[in-house]
């Protein structure tokens, strides 16, 4: 799939990159040259390259992931083992479904809380997953729903707290 100047892509760990040109070398290979989104780079490669790169999600698609982000049952990694941690993480992440990213996101959420609650530091493995897997998932929601990343948390907030009230009045509906 060739993609055209204008459009938004995830581009491997980078994220969200608008495609800014197409260009030809001298040896006749095509490059991509994408200007990343959240991040102060540009960044050229070959448009049959090795990197995953994929469209955007959709609004209607962004909608739909928060929104069965209450029905998502997730335990906490609990390996003893960091090379085996940072393994698991990798792989969630090199996924790249936004799916995969709301599992790990939740994942170590819950490490965190449970950490917390028993007086124990949470660490830095964690941390960093944890940061880099908000960041490509709030990247890609806020280009989808036209928000700052900032304003994410805030609208997935608000969405399943709707979904909780639409649910709940259906319950009650249901009763009566």
């Amino acid at each position: 799939m060739m993609y055209q100047p204008g459009e938004l892509i995830v581009y491997g760990r980078t994220g969200v990159c608008r495609v800014q040109g197409i260009e030809q070398q001298k040896s006749g290979q095509d490059f991509y040259v994408l200007e990343a989104m959240y991040q102060n780079c540009s960044i050229r490669t070959p448009v049959e390259g090795k990197v995953f790169m994929r469209p955007v999600i959709s609004k209607e698609e962004a909608d739909a992931l928060i929104d069965m982000m209450p029905s998502i049952e997730v335990a906490p990694q609990e390996s003893l083992a960091l090379r085996e941690l940072t393994e698991h993480y990798q792989a969630s992440i090199a996924t790249h479904k936004c799916e995969d990213l709301i599992e790990l996101i939740m994942s170590i959420y819950a490490k965190k809380r449970a950490a917390e609650r028993d007086k124990r530091r949470f660490g830095a493995v964690d941390e960093r997953f944890m940061k880099e897997g908000e960041a490509l998932l709030y990247g890609e929601l806020a280009v989808a729903l036209d928000l700052t990343m900032e304003e994410v948390p805030g609208y997935i907030s608000r969405r399943l707290q709707e979904v909780k009230a639409a649910n709940a009045s259906r319950e009650t509906a249901v009763e009566v």
